[in-house]
């Protein structure tokens, strides 16, 4: 038995190993069961390989190669489902996106490898140095090609889980991460290769993987030691392809990879693939855990501090970062999360929690946590003693405190509502968040890396950070006031025109069923009853109509439309007058783009407010015209004219209205219209002499640049 041998034998039975460790946990959930089912597969891979290996003849060969691609045609959809659900508290949210790619990573590789089983291999051979090669066929080559897009999508998810992962979260995933990013690192740039250079495998490649798996699964038992590694709950935003480091290093990868091959084939080539790739994937992982390393990162911060004689904290671009992260929150808990993962980041506090003072102001609300769940969350609540004690002694002392430190009964309800996860932690601080003079929350900070006491430079940096948050929850908290105040408002102007209609159609009922009675047998008393309920019903419905259209967003459907046969369409809807004289100036127009059914609507509700703005007798002229590139519909009349007050303050918003009988609703509907045809309206008004209202509608460019050119 050679290396070669062993290293496949190795992967084979640590991959077993830690199939084993998770399944026999208990509450066993579908994430857990396909780690178990990809550790399987991956199992299944390596032995194949040492078999392949350990083979003499070439036709043995083939045959443990097409075991090796039938197994690896189970792998994109099982790993492509972990990742898509592991440590994700919502990952049903992301499965349901990723539904046909899923089902396309499970059906299409499986069945290729069983129905076209046959042209998985097609040959075997040993290139000049001696290494065995292997020649893919069709069904093969697209089993790779899959495998290398499976490969890509995997690392993506997972980079989205650890980019969204702070605190203790981050703490108990990274291991697991690690080892899987670096599988599926090797793994993609194994079946790289066997595209790009002739469609063949080799058992020097194949090694590689080996190698990784090894090197992975040391990485993920790491994580498996850890406490709640599968039961950690990670926020992340729907996933976006752009903003992955993954897709950008994976169209890198295509070139580096041909790069360094032809560096192999230089200084020894196939002979010393093996060796020069065992020291680069070292190298690799030595390097990554490094830089994902908090110590190594403290590190760094201290050195560049002490070293080039800078402040430990670059505060102007820390607090541009911050207010950048945190001016989009319109919610307390997005303000909180915000903030969280700002703290998380800048002290390297792996467990930060947010408490917000409750409406009554009798207990505290859990908002959000880099380490609790919201269950355990409510079982860790203070009790409402214990709340207000709290609040009475941060009020009194505003400063960051050291609750560790303190021996105070309400230092010690803090520190039960927020447990130790490391004993080498650290003290725990509480920052108090006082806006206006009382106490909005709390923000308790714990388990630092390497148990660092906080210095009297951060505490006061937390002070600040606290004081601007507190004014953010005090901005948020007016922002729905006010936003509550402006639909009660709504609400009780719409009640008011409700109450004031429905008082005098009551009147009008109530008196005809009073004389019902004395005049049932009376025809003429019924016919006018009739005619009364009729005319009941019709006002109810119409004000139905014109407040429903309200609630319905509106929406133009423009076609070419003479303008002057809209207004002429209008003024033969209206009933003459003999009192009122309806005047018309109609002037040549281009066909313009409106929606007829709505500007019909507008003409006609200005003609009406013009008619009904004179007493008994009087002028209403209607104009049409050009200026400028722009259609212009003047309405104008010489009746009372409009209060300034209200002409400025009131003209145009709903329920606003000095007619008697008015809703508020017609000069509302209309500048909406208009602005939704890219128009305007103007209003001119003089008490005692009228009121002009003018439309402007644009005039379609080239239309108006053909006119001016005619002219």
């Amino acid at each position: 038995m050679s290396n070669v041998d062993i290293l496949g034998f190795a992967a084979a039975i640590f991959c077993c190993v830690l199939a084993l460790i998770v399944a026999c946990q208990s509450q066993l959930s579908l994430v857990r069961w396909a780690f178990v089912a990809g550790m399987v597969a991956l199992a299944a891979e390596n032995l194949f390989f040492a078999l392949t290996a350990g083979a003499v003849l070439s036709p043995d060969m083939i045959y443990w190669q097409n075991g090796r691609l039938i197994v690896m045609s189970f792998t994109p959809g099982i790993w492509l489902f972990f990742s898509l659900g592991y440590a994700r508290w919502n990952y049903s949210e992301f499965l349901k996106p990723w539904r046909l790619v899923l089902a396309a990573a499970f059906l299409v590789p499986i069945g290729l490898a069983i129905y076209f089983g046959r042209d998985l291999v097609a040959s075997a051979g040993q290139s000049k140095a001696g290494a065995w090669m292997f020649s893919l066929g069709i069904t093969g080559a697209v089993l790779n090609l899959i495998s290398l897009l499976a490969s890509i999508l995997v690392l993506m998810n997972l980079e989205c889980t650890y980019r969204a992962a702070v605190g203790t979260m981050l703490w108990r995933i990274k291991f697991m991460i690690l080892g899987l990013g670096l599988i599926f690192v090797v793994q993609a740039y194994s079946t790289c290769q066997a595209l790009l250079f002739h469609n063949a495998l080799s058992l020097s490649l194949q090694s590689v993987e080996a190698m990784a798996t090894l090197f992975g699964g040391a990485l993920i038992s790491r994580s498996l030691f850890r406490a709640g590694h599968f039961n950690a709950d990670v926020y992340p935003p729907q996933f976006v392809l752009q903003t992955s480091l993954t897709l950008m290093l994976a169209g890198v990868y295509f070139f580096v990879i041909g790069i360094f091959a032809r560096l192999v084939e230089f200084f020894g080539g196939d002979t010393a693939f093996t060796l020069k790739a065992f020291i680069l994937l070292v190298a690799l992982v030595l390097v990554t855990v490094l830089l994902l390393s908090d110590r190594m990162r403290q590190y760094a911060r201290r050195f560049i501090s002490r070293h080039f004689q800078r402040p430990l904290y670059d505060y102007r671009s820390m607090w541009r970062r911050f207010t950048e992260e945190t001016a989009s929150s319109v919610k307390p808990a997005e303000l909180c999360q915000a903030t969280a993962k700002f703290l998380a980041d800048i002290f390297q506090a792996l467990s930060i929690t947010f408490w917000l003072v409750d409406d009554k102001r009798e207990n505290f609300t859990f908002s959000t946590s880099t380490f609790l769940s919201e269950s355990k969350a409510k079982e860790l609540k203070l009790s409402a003693a214990d709340a207000l004690a709290v609040m009475h002694a941060l009020e009194k002392h505003s400063d960051p405190v050291d609750i560790d430190a303190s021996r105070e009964s309400w230092a010690v309800a803090l520190r039960r509502c927020h447990p130790d996860e490391f004993r080498a932690g650290g003290n725990r601080i509480c920052v108090p968040l006082i806006g206006g003079g009382q106490i909005l929350g709390i923000i308790i900070l714990g388990d630092r890396v390497k148990g660092l006491p906080f210095s009297w430079q951060e505490f006061d940096l937390l002070k600040c950070v606290a004081d601007s948050v507190a004014a953010g929850l005090l901005n948020i908290q007016l922002s729905q006031k006010l936003l509550q105040a402006g639909q009660l408002e709504a609400f009780q102007i719409m009640s008011a025109f409700f109450v004031h209609d429905l008082k005098n159609t009551i009147s009008t009922l109530n008196l005809m069923l009073k004389n019902l009675p004395a005049n049932f047998d009376n025809p003429e008393f019924r016919e006018d009853a009739l005619r009364g309920i009729a005319k009941t019903i019709a006002h109810i419905n119409h004000l139905i109509q014109r407040l429903g259209q309200l609630r319905n967003k509106l929406q133009i459907k423009p076609v070419a439309t003479d303008l002057n046969e809209l207004v002429l369409a209008a003024l033969a809807g209206v009933e003459a007058t003999p009192q009122i004289n309806l005047v018309k100036t109609i002037h040549p127009l281009p066909m313009m783009l409106l929606d007829r059914e709505q500007m019909l609507k507008v003409v006609t509700n200005l003609i009406f407010n013009a008619r009904e703005a004179l007493s008994s007798s009087g002028e209403v002229h209607i104009e049409t015209s050009q200026n400028n590139g722009w259609a212009v519909l003047s309405v104008s009349d010489n009746g009372c004219g409009i209060n300034p007050d209200f002409l400025n303050h009131s003209l145009f918003r709903p329920f606003q209205t000095t007619k008697k009988n008015g809703l508020g609703i017609g000069l509302f509907q209309s500048k909406m219209i208009v602005e939704a045809h890219q128009g305007r309206i103007q209003v001119e008004s003089q008490l005692g002499r009228g009121t002009t209202f003018r439309i402007f509608l644009p005039i379609p460019r080239q239309t108006y640049e053909l006119q001016t050119t005619h002219n």
